[in-house]
């Protein structure tokens, strides 16, 4: 699968490790990688979306302090479904009901395992379109305010 991660400075630690894992599964991965390490969120979040609404990367992975704050700022961008993510359950719900396009976790409240263990799931789980497919419409509508 091809993915595109980004971080803010908090994030940068578990977004390596990340990198590295998807890396070393055969994933297809792009960092961005900010060299001035006090990258802001919303600065990264607008970046690593760009990427997914020009069509070159179909999934993202957004990490800072907890996930919270990039998953709020890249929401803003239309086109764009990120799920802040700290379960199995959701990992799976977020990409089969509502085709999330980017996950974002928390460097500061999870640890590379279970970071490793959501990544992979997010990047596994189809959308189950059908009946999901109209909501996620009414969420694109929401945007375009139909």
């Amino acid at each position: 699968m091809k993915v595109i991660l980004g971080a803010d400075h908090a994030g940068l630690e578990l977004k390596e490790h990340l990198v590295a894992h998807l890396t070393a599964l055969g994933h297809e991965v792009t960092d961005l990688h900010d060299e001035a390490l006090e990258v802001d969120y919303p600065d990264m979040a607008a970046a690593l979306c760009s990427r997914i609404t020009d069509g070159s990367h179909p999934l993202g992975i957004l990490v800072c302090g907890t996930g919270v704050g990039i998953s709020i700022a890249a929401n803003k961008i239309p086109g764009i479904r990120a799920a802040c993510i700290s379960d199995v359950y959701s990992a799976r719900m977020c990409r089969s009901h509502n085709d999330a396009n980017v996950l974002c976790l928390g460097g500061r409240t999870l640890g590379p395992e279970k970071a490793y263990e959501l990544a992979e799931l997010f990047l596994s789980e189809p959308f189950a379109g059908e009946r999901h497919a109209r909501r996620v419409e009414k969420i694109a509508r929401l945007e375009r305010r139909d």
